[in-house]
Order: structure tokens, then sequence, then C-alpha cells
């Protein structure tokens, strides 16, 4: 059977169930419902425009369902002190006890410059970050003097924390390239994967990923690897769900690096779809140029076309080390697609025998 996870959308309509909240927060709510109720293994929230605050929409989610993960996917790692960060998470498990997941990937530049916290040194800095979270979380006094994160014979000080209580909190590194599945082997708990690559880009990932644990001496029983999935089904106009991925691929070739990198596309295309899409790019841009994208391209990275075709992409990159497939539903009909793939995948749905 295929772990299923949903990558939770601020934009997507609410379905029935979950407070009637602003801001988007009640659809955000009715979302992570309707994928615990069918049967999901977590929902994941993102942060990365100043739109919206991950940790509200988590909070939320982890208050008003019983049994599903939340994990954030991601948040960016230098836009909250370490210590804050673990008491954040500490806070989210005594709510929804042993259900948290914490991802931490790079803020989008330049607006993590523009905003003070410049990409500099990511791998430096990501290791800081993570040693002293993950050390506050496993109940123990942490000192560390590093060049991103300072701290001085800190700990957890609540009422129950004397005796050094942990927090069961994993912690996944949000990686695009092998340095970072590298370090995510060497410390972490597992390492979510990015969407519109090929099952391919996962045989690169996870070599990287069992160097690091080599280098750690640690094993990787246990290691845990979502995987962001773009997927859109319409069984009847299968060539319409693969336009909806299609035009979504386009626009992050344009303009996400890493994606243009990994995707599989030529570099002449690249080039291409760059003159044509400015920033911020316009819908008829993008238009024109996801003409110069093939079907083929499209479905060797994004799980579209008929159910049938999204499941067996699914179980590609499930084949190539993914263990939760966490979906990215496009297309006017999100939920659709979502019910195809619930159904089809078998899973069980929740209060069912």
């Amino acid at each position: 059977m295929i772990n299923l996870g949903l990558m939770i959308s601020s934009g997507a309509p609410r379905r029935a169930g979950g407070p009637d909240l602003p801001g988007g927060f009640g659809a955000i709510v009715g979302q992570a419902q309707w994928a615990e109720e069918h049967g999901f293994e977590g929902v994941w929230v993102g942060e990365g425009r100043l739109a919206t605050n991950a940790v509200v929409g988590i909070t939320l989610i982890a208050a008003n369902t019983q049994r599903i993960k939340v994990g954030s996917g991601i948040l960016p790692y230098r836009t909250r002190n370490a210590a804050l960060m673990a008491v954040t998470w500490k806070t989210l498990d005594d709510l929804a006890p042993g259900r948290m997941r914490l991802g931490l990937g790079g803020w989008w530049e330049p607006l993590a410059t523009r905003c003070g916290l410049p990409n500099a040194k990511p791998l430096k800095a990501m290791r800081e970050v993570i040693t002293v979270t993950k050390g506050m979380l496993a109940g123990e006094m942490v000192t560390h003097h590093g060049e991103f994160v300072d701290v001085d014979s800190v700990k957890f000080d609540g009422p129950t924390d004397d005796d050094g209580r942990a927090y069961p909190v994993p912690i996944y590194i949000g990686a695009v390239r092998m340095g970072m599945c590298r370090l995510a082997g060497e410390l972490a708990d597992g390492v979510l994967l990015d969407f519109l690559v090929p099952p391919s880009y996962n045989d690169l990932a996870m070599a990287a990923v069992r160097d690091g644990a080599k280098a750690s001496g640690r094993s990787l029983d246990g290691f845990d690897v979502p995987q962001l999935i773009a997927a859109s089904i319409d069984d009847d106009d299968p060539q319409k769900a693969i336009d909806d991925c299609k035009e979504f691929l386009t626009q992050y070739i344009a303009q996400q690096p890493h994606i243009a990198e990994f995707c599989g596309a030529e570099p002449e295309l690249v080039d291409r779809i760059q003159s044509i899409l400015g920033w911020p790019a316009t819908k008829a841009e993008v238009r024109d140029a996801m003409g110069l994208v093939s079907n083929e391209i499209t479905q060797q990275v994004a799980a579209c076309g008929t159910t049938t075709q999204a499941l067996d992409k699914i179980n590609e990159w499930s084949d190539h080390g993914c263990t939760e497939a966490v979906i990215t539903p496009l297309g006017a009909d999100a939920f659709g697609t979502l019910d195809q793939l619930a159904a089809k995948a078998n899973l069980k749905k929740l209060g069912a025998t």
C-alpha cells in the first residue's frame, strides 16, 4: 500500500468539516481533516513567501485532528532562533503528542537577503540549527557557540522538564542538492525531497543520504523519505490533467534554478522558457512558454493523466526510495485528484474496519 501525504494549500477550497476561520485557515483545517478521514499518512504546511505563518496553520491542524502526522514542509531554517524553534515544537508535541514533524529548508532568494538572512553557508547554518534544536528536544542542556547559532547552557524549563524529558519530534531537511541530502543522512531523521524531479533523481539523493550516514557511523533504519509530488488526474480528459502539471512545471523551470537543473529539461529549452517568462510571470507568458514543454517531460516529473498513470508514476518514486508521496494537487479540481488517488490506492479511511 502506498503511503500518501498532502501538501496543504491556503488557496484550495474547504471541504465539509473544520471551523470557519478567516484568512484561509478554515480551508487549511478542512483539508487536513479530509486527509485524516481518507487515510493519508500526514499533512505538511509550507512557508516561503511573506504570506502566511506556517506555525499558525500547523497549530490549528494539530488541535483539530486526531491521528494524522503534521509537519512543516518546510520552515525556513534561519527565520527563528534555534532555541525558540525547539520550544515551539515542544509545545506542539504537547498539543498533539507523537504527531509532529519539523521540516527545515532554505528560504527563497532574493527574499532571504532582503529580510537580512542571506543563504550564506547553508550547510553550516543548517548543521548548527539542527544540532541545537535536536539537542534541546532530547531534553539536554545545550551550549553551542557557532557562526549562525550561539546559545549558552539552554534547556527547556517547563514544570515537567526537570528530569530532562525528551520530545519525540523528528527533524527533516528539505533538501534539493546533494550536500543537503548528505547532511540529512548524517544527522536528520528524514529528508523531504522536492517535486518536479524524475525518479532517477532519487537515486542520486539516496546515495548522498547513505554517504552521510556512513560518515557519521549511523544506521538508516527508520529514516524517512517523504517527497513532494505534483499531481493532476482527469480520467475523462487526461490531456487537461497533463496540462495542469505542464503549466506548473513551465513556471518552475523559469523561476526555480534547482528545478531547471534537475527536472531533465535540456539547457536550450530552459533558456527559451526563461526568455519568454518575466518576473513575476503573467498567465499569458506561462501559456506561451508551456507550448515548448512536451507531455513526455511533464509525465517524467509529475503524476498526471489518468488515475492509473498517476499511481504508476507515484510507485516509481516509491521504488526509488520515497516512503510517503506528499501530493501537491494541481488544477481546478484538486480534490477530484485526491479522491481518485485515495480510492485507487486503497487507503484505509478513519473509522473503517
